[in-house]
């Protein structure tokens, strides 16, 4: 049998996976070799994407084939003029597009573009699936289409992993694959949480759901002493429930429970992540995060006991769920309070086995209530975060029938996520017009989004029409420009931008308001309503500290807003309204950093040739964004740079950021328990919100276990 071109190509051309892998090989000189990683993006397309991509005569006949055998969803193409798409799709490709890292590629043709059903061949190529994904989130406005093809082309602005996937496609899941439920006391509502795990793990979700406002074990049940069993065995049905609903084997389902470190059970609830926990009540897979308010801390530096309060009482007593209680405020009213159960341990002990838990398996994360609370501009308590802990929203309670029908459907939480990449969004032509358009096209996502399977999401999301816009690449923009990360010039650099950032989309979702007529619900009773959110921003002189960073700015023609553009908002805002309850927040990424080529969130990097454990494919490399032989000293990783200047860099962020920022903490293999406990008291005297995981550097001798978010999917 003859033997074809491709096939040729294929016998003759380098291994892709051989020249990757001589990135992990200095040359004779003692340098690294990017230019391999090159040539391997070259061979991994001339000999494997493109010999297996499937060709079409036409464009038009390719849009016609996709939508008749059931690829494409009609109902997108259907908006729009074909002349128009088709002209969309020819620019893209002419673009110059080309995938920076062998890593990138790869991670987009396994699991991003569209393939055959069989799951053998290509279907697309980047700019295929950017131009899908924008009209889906365009919607038949045209401007909206090519401004956001623009966008993703450019790497400017990259949806999250369930909106980049499913977009356009005929077979797919949800544009959202995170979300937050409230579970409260009673045998109704713990039944709707394990069918809520089911149904959105199901989906393709990560759930993360709130514990505190179960009684305790030993709690009375119908006034019956001794007789609840506590939180544990809600934790192994959830954890169950997520192992049954594993997306068809694709991976077990990821979930997430919150607990507040002065209820009860908060020592058993811990010791479920020890390394030699009994079986009944070792939890393998959820994740775990603690609640901690500010009395915690004080009570831990008086070296006093700390009280553990019973929910079952407090609500009793006080009509509110646990979760809803601000503890720190009530502290000394519930120690009094004679009528409500009470245990007690020593805070100081507290922490030491939450760092003890931390050094074993990364867990829990932390989530600083009255930190949260004080900044948080929407009426209502936040009480909980999601698995990847950079969600921060009010929530409500639903109420239910004895069938599990709802008596009354309160408001959970998803997360409709994307980020701008900082290097190539400061390069933008028009900084104003990429932060409008990733605030529109994420507010799409949150328009199409509904979650029918749990009402209590579908119902919240419909009220607060709340988007997360994060942010990726700190750390090579910064080195890109001469600065490293965690010094006077990055803490300078990364206020600004953020404030920048945090204008520009407040103005848009104003503009959204006051073009649609309409807020999101809770608006009238928001700092953003009576303008008090605003006066963080007409007080003071907010001007760069640093000339660079005022010349990096001057550079790129980024206007700094000014005291009478915040006035001119703030007024506007008054006026008309947001139409977006929560903008941003900032999740950890992942996937989508190595096909944008950023470094992960605004965190610095792990190493500076990352290996990756690719499925069977084994180890991949990956080399941090503009790296080059000549800048090696700006990209130290993290755990070179240590647990006080990321939290310093987290912290400039945060002060602009409405939600959460993924915070990890990399401490040295020398690190001990005081190391973590010293970070932690660190980062709440900071101002940090929250705490993501706990990495030791002896934990990453493979480099490989920065998975980025489950749940978000980034």
């Amino acid at each position: 049998m003859a033997t074809t071109t491709a096939e040729r190509m294929m016998q003759s051309a380098p291994d892709y996976h051989a020249l990757n892998a001589m990135l992990n090989l200095y040359d004779k000189d003692g340098r690294i070799q990017f230019d391999k990683d090159h040539q391997a993006v070259d061979a991994f397309m001339a000999t494997h994407v493109h010999p297996n991509t499937v060709t079409f005569a036409s464009q038009d006949e390719r849009l016609n084939d996709l939508v008749s055998e059931g690829y494409y969803d009609e109902s997108v193409l259907a908006r729009y003029d074909r002349a128009f798409v088709v002209d969309l799709i020819a620019n893209a490709h002419a673009s110059g597009f080309r995938f920076q890292t062998f890593l990138g590629a790869w991670k987009f043709y396994t699991s991003y573009t569209l393939k055959t059903f069989d799951g053998k061949r290509y279907l697309e190529h980047f700019e295929d699936r950017a131009c899908m994904v924008a009209l889906t989130l365009a919607q038949g406005d045209q401007a909206l289409a090519q401004q956001l093809t623009e966008e993703i082309l450019s790497g400017r602005f990259q949806p999250a992993t369930p909106t980049f996937l499913n977009c356009g496609k005929q077979q797919r899941g949800e544009l959202v694959s995170c979300f937050l439920l409230r579970i409260e006391d009673n045998m109704e509502s713990i039944g709707r949480a394990v069918n809520s795990a089911l149904q959105l793990s199901k989906r393709g979700g990560g759930v993360a759901f709130l514990l505190s406002n179960l009684r305790e074990a030993g709690a009375p049940i119908k006034r019956i002493e001794n007789q609840s069993s506590g939180v544990i065995p809600v934790m192994k049905m959830l954890e169950d429930a997520f192992s049954y609903a594993n997306q068809l084997g694709a991976r077990q389902g990821a979930g997430a429970v919150y607990l507040h470190a002065h209820h009860p059970d908060i020592l058993r609830f811990l010791d479920t992540k020890r390394e030699n926990a009994d079986e009944k009540i070792r939890i393998k897979t959820l994740s775990l995060g603690v609640v901690i308010p500010d009395i915690t801390f004080q009570l831990a530096k008086e070296n006093a006991q700390m009280a553990l309060f019973s929910p079952y009482d407090v609500e009793r007593l006080y009509g509110k769920p646990f979760g809803d209680v601000a503890i720190s405020d009530m502290y000394d009213q519930l120690l009094a309070d004679e009528r409500v159960r009470k245990s007690y341990i020593n805070a100081r002990d507290f922490f030491q086995t939450l760092a003890e838990i931390q050094f074993e398996s990364g867990y829990p994360y932390i989530m600083f209530e009255d930190t949260v609370n004080r900044a948080n501009p929407i009426a209502g308590r936040i009480n909980m975060s999601n698995l990847c802990s950079e969600i921060l929203q009010v929530n409500s309670a639903s109420t239910f029938d004895e069938n599990l029908d709802y008596a009354n459907t309160g408001h959970d939480i998803s997360c409709n996520l994307g980020s701008l990449n900082i290097a190539h969004t400061m390069d933008s032509p028009d900084f104003g017009r990429t932060v409008e358009t990733a605030i529109r096209g994420l507010t799409a996502v949150s328009d199409m989004s509904h979650i029918r399977s749990v009402p209590s999401v579908e119902s919240g999301n419909a009220a607060s029409h709340a988007i997360g816009l994060g942010q990726m690449n700190l750390h090579g923009y910064l080195a890109r420009e001469g600065i490293a990360y965690g010094s006077p010039e990055g803490l300078d650099f990364t206020n600004f931008y953020f404030y920048t950032v945090t204008w520009h989309a407040l103005h848009t979702s104003m503009m959204i308001a006051r073009e649609r007529g309409q807020y999101f619900a809770g608006f009238p009773t928001s700092r953003y309503a009576s303008g008090d959110y605003f006066n963080q921003y007409l007080e003071g002189d907010w001007q760069p500290k640093t000339e660079k960073v005022r010349a990096l700015f001057a550079h790129s023609g980024i206007t700094l807003p000014t005291r009478e553009m915040w006035q001119q908002l703030r007024d506007d805002v008054m006026r008309y309204g947001i139409y977006n309850q929560n903008l941003q927040a900032v999740p950890p990424t992942g996937s989508i950093s190595y096909i944008n080529h950023a470094t992960s969130s605004i965190h610095p990097i792990v190493s500076k040739i990352e290996i990756r454990k690719e499925g069977k494919t084994g180890r991949v490399y990956y080399p941090a964004p503009f790296m080059t032989n000549e800048n090696l000293a700006l990209y130290e990783d993290a755990y070179e740079i240590g647990p006080e200047k990321i939290i310093d860099t987290y912290a400039e962020a945060t002060r602009h950021v409405d939600q959460g920022l993924s915070l990890t903490l990399f401490f040295k293999d020398t690190a001990t328990t005081r190391d973590i406990n010293k970070a932690q008291i660190y980062a709440w005297k900071k101002g940090i919100k929250t705490l993501y995981y706990i990495r030791l550097r002896q934990l990453a001798l493979e480099g490989t276990e920065i998975q980025g978010c489950v749940s978000c999917a980034l």
